[in-house]
């Protein structure tokens, strides 16, 4: 399918490099970008040509630079509700996806640009990289995730003071408090995401998978998320991939993963 705002690449690896293309307009965030984000992720969930992702910004300035501001005008309680409502279920795909998603940031990451990069599983920066949750200066608050992501991924006291402040801060203290992965120049941001991304892909289909929705238990309280691991770990063991993978560790050789 053609999209108006994205630019889709599936290459012959599975990766597939979905760019959000409105450099324009720093790649904001509109009614639009939402809609189709929603449903290349649908798709992609049963698309086996897709193994993995790296979503990135077009132009060398922006990733997301936030949500489009002219949609917040008029916005009541109820309105505004089901505008972050929104928002925070299409995020909710990419991050269960049950394929990793890498977010390639090349620029700024503000507002709803900072909490899609937070809903996917990892993210790698250019050292020209800005990131924050402005909302307060709108005299709102984060609505897709960030209240609740960011905490999570770089602990509540931090998290407080980039939402209560609004303030941006650039790759290098985003690596410092573990907001990215990497760091790059920016004209090694996609080869360096790529990397990464093959050194996954290169292993069990199913395995990541389940380590994936394994790793989102982490946020349960820990007697949970280790029933849930156990559980996990026992379905990884019903897989062809499992005995597979055991037989090549045995036989020093590499394994050839199937994806069942």
């Amino acid at each position: 399918m053609a999209y108006s705002t994205l630019l889709v690449e599936i290459e012959s690896s599975g990766v597939a490099v979905v760019t959000i293309n409105r450099p324009d307009k720093l790649n904001a965030l509109n009614a639009e970008v939402i809609a189709e984000l929603d449903d290349w992720f649908t798709q992609a969930a049963s698309d086996d040509t897709v193994k993995g992702v790296i979503l990135t910004g077009s132009g060398p300035k922006s990733f997301v630079a936030g949500a489009d501001i002219s949609r917040f005008k008029g916005l009541g309680p109820i309105e505004g509700k089901r505008f972050a409502a929104y928002g925070q279920q299409v995020f909710n795909k990419i991050e269960n996806l049950g394929k990793p998603v890498i977010a390639a940031v090349n620029g700024f990451a503000l507002g709803g640009g900072s909490e899609l990069a937070l809903a996917c599983h990892m993210r790698v920066a250019s050292t020209n990289a800005l990131f924050g949750q402005p909302e307060v200066n709108l005299g709102i608050i984060p609505g897709y995730g960030g209240t609740q992501r960011l905490p999570r991924l770089v602990g509540k006291g931090i998290a407080t003071e980039l939402v209560l402040t609004g303030s941006m801060i650039n790759a290098e203290r985003a690596f410092a408090i573990g907001l990215v992965n990497h760091v790059f120049e920016p004209t090694d941001l996609m080869e360096g995401a790529r990397k990464l991304l093959h050194s996954i892909l290169d292993k069990a289909p199913i395995a990541i998978s389940l380590s994936l929705e394994a790793l989102r238990a982490s946020d349960l309280p820990l007697s949970v998320g280790l029933s849930h691991e156990a559980a996990l770990f026992g379905q990884a063991c019903a897989t062809e991939d499992f005995d597979e993978g055991v037989d090549a560790f045995l036989n020093k050789r590499k394994a050839a993963f199937k994806g069942r």
